[in-house]
């Protein structure tokens, strides 16, 4: 494993930080974002006691090239580029940052990031060796899984090895693994100095298969669901969102009632005050918007992710809350969260620290003017694009798409966020496609990706 570029000392004050995320869980689907159908009083007070980074994206919408992103702050090209690659095992990740400084780190849930291939099994049942764990200090995990009640997990290694299957529904088995970390990082012999600590809970609700537990089920009816304005008034389409939805928002409701149980536990054990708490999404889900489902395209509905940076201090000592525009991307989040305790990121990650927008600071460096969409290898799966594509979205509201060599998606986002209308070939919008175009190629330039943009 590579070192950090340095080591600073730790200090009594340093926080101790919490990611929490769910995968598929798509930035329009909670209750601070107006969506209707969806209840989500937990995750709406994190929304209201923090900062709400409400043009959050995952630049790349799949799992395992988005996980690679979040843990390493490098783009996919770099580390992990498709569906089952794997993360190199040389290369170092957040928790190695962590590490360094001092701190204990831990991870709970899914990880598919070893490059299992589920053609040869159950990825649920494939043990991530040693090595291959992020350096995390303690990890109990699974690769994939895609059965919520069927959920294995396993950690350890040699003697301590072990697998065995969650009694329950996987989102509140994984949060009590870590609701007992916390209460263990907690319980510190008198006098002696508590270690701050990094911990990650990753769950795959509220990704398909949409099914959750029933006495939550029950308060979403597929018929009562409220589609987005460019879900198509096709009924196959139609009656597949609706289904699907009824699941959806029952585990996201699901998800928010864990979210309420760690922050329970964090102000019971007197941590919450120096807990830095972050939710997002690895990606979103398309639901019927546009004819797609899943995954796997540029849409508002498949890049935009919910993230907060709440906990810590909420209302004083001049921590930031409210609502945010800074287009933060997958690969941000590393650099961001280590910002978040003063640690200066390692000169491998290739993201932005954007921890000033909710600490008492002003930032440090310049903040893109866009971010950088990226479909390297595609999956091939249904309800996916099957071709490879780029593109940016902009900090005054443009989206702009490729494939190689030719344009496909142009979007002006302040008058059109359900993206109905495609101004990709309409000569009227000629000067400010050749702007975006331009700015493309700089981004994959700038990050040494090979892609063929249009000539415009």
């Amino acid at each position: 494993m590579a070192k950090t570029d340095s080591i600073n000392p730790v200090s009594p004050a340093r926080p101790n930080v919490l990611w929490i995320f769910g995968d598929q869980h798509r930035a329009q689907a909670t209750g601070y974002a107006l969506d209707p159908n969806a209840n989500t009083p937990n995750i709406d007070n994190l929304a209201a006691s923090g900062m709400n980074f409400a043009r959050a994206i995952s630049g790349f919408p799949l799992c395992c090239p988005a996980r690679g992103s979040l843990l390493t702050g490098r783009y996919p090209h770099h580390v992990v580029p498709g569906h089952e690659h794997r993360l190199p095992p040389e290369q170092s990740t957040i928790a190695n940052v962590f590490n360094d400084e001092g701190y204990h780190t831990a991870y709970f849930g899914k990880w598919h990031l070893d490059g299992f291939h589920e053609r040869n099994g159950r990825a649920a049942m494939h043990i991530v060796p040693p090595g291959r764990r992020g350096g995390f200090q303690e990890w109990i995990g699974y690769e994939n899984n895609n059965s919520q009640w069927d959920c294995w997990v396993h950690g350890g290694q040699d003697d301590t090895a072990f697998q065995y299957r969650l009694p329950g529904f996987e989102t509140d088995e994984l949060t009590n693994l870590l609701i007992q970390y916390i209460r263990n990082r907690a319980d510190q012999p008198n006098g002696e100095q508590q270690q701050p600590f990094f911990s990650v809970l990753s769950v795959q609700p509220p990704h398909d298969p949409y099914i959750a537990p029933s006495t939550q089920r029950g308060r979403y009816k597929p018929a009562d669901i409220i589609l987005r304005e460019n879900v198509p008034h096709i009924p196959r389409i139609v009656n597949q969102a609706r289904v699907d939805l009824a699941g959806y928002y029952t585990m996201i409701e699901n998800l928010d009632y864990n979210v309420g149980r760690i922050m329970d536990t964090l102000r019971q054990t007197g941590l919450l005050e120096n807990t830095h708490v972050i939710f997002f999404s690895d990606h979103g889900d398309m639901h019927g918007s546009h004819g797609q489902f899943r995954k796997m395209n540029p849409y508002e509905e498949a890049i935009r992710v919910p993230f907060i940076v709440s906990g810590e201090k909420s209302f004083y000592d001049g921590r930031k809350t409210g609502r945010t525009d800074a287009l933060l991307n997958h690969v941000d989040v590393a650099p961001t969260t280590l910002g978040l305790c003063g640690i200066t990121k390692p000169s491998w990650m290739e993201g932005t620290d954007y921890s000033a927008h909710r600490l008492a600071s002003h930032p440090t460096h310049p903040e893109p003017d866009s971010a950088y969409l990226q479909s390297v290898i595609p999956t091939k799966h249904g309800n996916s694009v099957d071709r490879p594509w780029r593109g940016i979205v902009t900090r005054d509201g443009w989206k702009y798409v490729v494939f190689e060599g030719v344009p496909w998606l142009m979007f002006n986002l302040n008058e059109d966020p359900y993206e109905q209308v495609n101004l990709a070939h309409n000569t009227i919008y000629l000067d400010m496609k050749k702007k975006l175009n331009d700015r493309l190629r700089q981004w994959i330039h700038d990050t040494n990706d090979v892609f063929q943009v249009p000539e415009v």
